[in-house]
């Protein structure tokens, strides 16, 4: 396919998904001869088909990354597990637009691999087989894996808010599944109860406790020995490292406001203000050290970040400069 024939868009999910199946049978060289036929069938029945095809060999060839020797079945063969990995992440690079295919690059393939996860600027509600609620926020995504002993959502990235369901037993039953949410730095143990955790790119968590109480257990998710629990009641937050937990204090009003669509700023500095509203937007959102300490203070938007950022010369000594609709700078007058 030449430059001018690649497809600026992504594809249908299910016909992503059908032909990401394709090309790993096809590559594997285990097609019979009759799989090969209804291979051709399915690329001339459609003409979505085929241009699904393609894109999979130009992914393929951009990223030089797939696994030829993982036969994906089709109809009528056993699924293992590595191979339906496979082919998840191969379907979401279909369904995506090209310049997507870069933040694959840089990004772990588990977080795009997740059973659940949001693009930067989306939100939105999972619920779970037990009536479990769990919003997430922008660039979030979890795995959750419910089984006899337990309730497990792994926070691979971002920032989620639970409100857990009761299990179906008493508490008191030996048959009772205690609700855990892992992260990177540890466990966290659902004592009936609404609370917000957050993985941070710095190899934190954060965890703010709105209703009921959290046990706190650090390096239990990730690796090494445990360090010692702290239970957090509601109304109380603390960050952890996978050795230990930081200071307790009072969890503000902005805890959960991002849920609302809201982004509270109290005498904030215009350096946090920014970090924290370029994880809504994406690109590259910069603040010029010369008005980093500058405050910020309101209530703002989250749906459409465009004017939060024009609202800015309006109520601080400051431009706002754009490369692109992607690189924003805030500067000083005339900067």
């Amino acid at each position: 396919m030449s430059a001018q024939q690649q497809p600026s868009a992504g594809v249908d999910e299910r016909v992503a998904t059908q032909a990401a199946q394709w090309f790993f049978l096809i590559q594997s060289g285990e097609a019979t001869p009759a799989e090969r036929k209804r291979w051709t069938r399915w690329r001339e029945s459609d003409p979505s088909h085929e241009a699904a095809w393609q894109r999979a060999e130009l992914v393929s060839r951009k990223f030089g990354m797939l696994p030829g020797g993982l036969a994906m079945p089709v109809l009528g063969r056993a699924v293992r597990a590595d191979r339906r990995a496979a082919v998840k992440a191969l379907a979401v690079l279909l369904t995506a637009a090209p310049a997507a295919w870069l933040a694959w690059r840089a990004s772990p393939a588990r977080e795009w691999l997740a059973d659940h996860r949001t693009a930067t600027g989306e939100r939105r509600e999972v619920r779970l087989p037990d009536g479990t609620r769990i919003q997430l926020n922008t660039a979030t995504a979890i795995d959750v894996a419910y089984g006899s002993t337990q309730r497990l959502v792994r926070l691979r990235a971002g920032e989620i808010l639970i409100d857990t369901a009761p299990d179906s037993v008493a508490s008191a039953d030996p048959a009772y599944r205690p609700f855990i949410v892992e992260t990177g730095q540890g466990l966290l143990r659902a004592l009936g109860t609404r609370f917000v955790v957050r993985q941070h790119e710095d190899r934190r968590s954060h965890v703010a406790v709105l209703e009921g109480a959290v046990e706190v257990r650090p390096g239990g998710g990730g690796g090494g020995a445990q360090g010692q629990a702290v239970v957090l009641r509601a109304g109380e937050q603390a960050g952890f490292s996978a050795s230990s937990v930081g200071e307790v204090s009072a969890v503000g009003p902005e805890a959960d406001d991002w849920s609302r669509g809201v982004l509270r700023a109290k005498n904030m500095r215009l350096h946090d203000f920014l970090a924290e509203l370029g994880r809504y937007r994406p690109g590259v959102l910069r603040c010029d050290p010369a008005v980093a300490d500058l405050r910020v203070s309101g209530v703002f938007q989250l749906a459409d970040t465009g004017p939060v950022l024009d609202s800015l010369p309006k109520a601080l000594p400051v431009d706002v400069l754009l490369r692109t609709r992607y690189w924003v700078t805030v500067v000083p007058p005339g900067g």
